[in-house]
């Protein structure tokens, strides 16, 4: 089926009606200042993400402002349509898709509105690129510390809808903590800023008296009922990003309305803008990259690296280079890196360079002498540095479409998984691999 023969959208299920397509879109392009896209070219280009599911939406709404999106999921909300936020389209597993209605951010809504530089914060709407905000900050010597592989097209809307972490995530955490508010929309349109809730601020919610008041009071007497299980059975892993953030509404947490949603892809609120926490940008870095003869047993030297806190941590397999080595893809970088068919690239920060050296130099002298020492490549300048972050960066792209091979296609998101317990997973995972092919 082609691109101009598409089907009309699965909207309800069962004996519910259908969504009135040409009343919504014509409301929309009364009522929407931004871009109303009905025709079937722009609903097959927004029916995928970076993965391979594919649903064909009813719609896409290109907004303006924050506010033109807030009047297109009112719109929606009188056809009861449902609608979805898009960032930059960069998931892997589908959550950019969905038979509804998509918002798509990243055309219009990419301001960075303020920063105060004293209290390390910054309010953005949810198109906003992660690398053109961060060139934003340069000046001001601040950053937003999480930063995916994909930090060159992920939107910061995205990257709350999704939890985003990458390789700074040792350093710096998931999205959920770095930020410090959300203003939000429920489908109803009620519409606040949310974050951190003290028992002041609560009361003063419950006295308004309205959804949002009912809500918070349903959140807490779920965080009062579940509360000690929740702290029970939630894995203590630093990258859990699976499922809503219930641990947020813990009074050891500030009860986070804000961190609840983070993770949330689109299926609580929609996200208008965002205050971020930043950290401040290092000055100098280091790299070191570690070759070990698998990939099993580079996991098993990670337990020993953490200790030495780099500000930077990531695995690459020797099918990610063998792959870019067919491909042609980053040869200068290839050829720094040390002998192994499995690596660690660890990188540390500090204000000299002096500083950040030395701190790699104390992280290799500790494995030496332990039974993880690895062949290694120092580096510590720049542009050396960031051709070898590309290796891994070009994870994606290098692994998919091999010549005279079968098309792979992303599907899931990463796993999750304890460092300590991450030899052994990979271990397992490749018998199971092997097993089923």
């Amino acid at each position: 089926m082609g691109a101009l023969d598409l089907p009309e959208p699965v909207v309800r299920s069962g004996a519910a009606p259908p969504v009135d397509t040409a009343g919504l879109e014509a409301a929309l392009r009364e009522r929407v200042d931004g871009e109303v896209r009905f025709d079937a070219g722009s609903r097959a280009a927004y029916s995928t993400d970076a993965s391979n599911f594919r649903q064909t939406p009813i719609g896409v709404v290109v907004p303006r402002t924050p506010e033109a999106a807030a009047e297109a999921v009112a719109v929606a909300r009188e056809y009861d349509a449902p609608v979805l936020s898009r960032g930059g389209g960069t998931s892997l597993a589908g959550q950019c898709t969905n038979a509804g209605v998509v918002i798509d951010w990243s055309k219009y809504c990419h301001r960075l509105e303020s920063v105060d530089p004293d209290a390390r914060t910054c309010i953005v709407q949810p198109g906003i690129v992660l690398d053109d905000l961060n060139r934003q900050l340069a000046p001001t010597g601040l950053r937003y510390g999480p930063e995916p592989a994909t930090h060159m097209n992920c939107t910061i809307g995205g990257m709350i809808g999704n939890n985003s972490c990458g390789a700074t995530a040792q350093a710096t955490g998931k999205v959920v903590d770095n930020i410090a508010r959300l203003e939000v929309l429920l489908y109803d349109g009620t519409r606040f800023w949310c974050g951190e809730t003290s028992d002041e601020e609560y009361a003063e919610i419950e006295r308004q008296g309205d959804l949002r008041a009912a809500l918070y009071r349903q959140l807490r007497a779920l965080r009062d009922r579940y509360g000690d299980e929740v702290r029970r059975r939630y894995p203590d892993i630093p990258r859990r990003v699976s499922g809503y953030n219930l641990d947020s509404l813990l009074p050891e947490h500030g009860f986070d309305v804000a961190g609840l949603l983070v993770g949330s892809e689109s299926t609580l609120v929609t996200v208008l803008r965002a205050e971020l926490e930043l950290v401040p940008v290092v000055k100098e870095r280091t790299l070191v990259v570690l070759g070990f003869p698998e990939i099993s047993v580079a996991a098993d030297a990670v337990p020993a690296i953490l200790p030495y806190e780099p500000m930077a941590l990531e695995g690459v397999d020797a099918r990610l280079i063998k792959d870019e080595r067919i491909k042609h893809l980053n040869p200068k970088a290839r050829a720094q890196m040390p002998k192994g068919n499995a690596f660690l690239m660890v990188q540390f920060g500090g204000d000299t360079l002096e500083e950040s050296d030395e701190r790699a130099h104390r992280m290799l002298d500790g494995l030496h002498e332990s039974e993880h020492d690895a062949e290694v490549a120092f580096l510590d300048d720049p542009s050396h540095e960031e051709e070898l972050w590309q290796v891994r960066e070009s994870g994606l792209g290098a692994t998919a479409h091999i010549p005279d091979k079968p098309d792979t296609f992303e599907g899931w998101e990463d796993s999750a998984v304890a460092p300590e317990r991450l030899g052994d997973y990979l271990r397992r995972l490749r018998r199971l691999y092997d097993e089923f092919g």
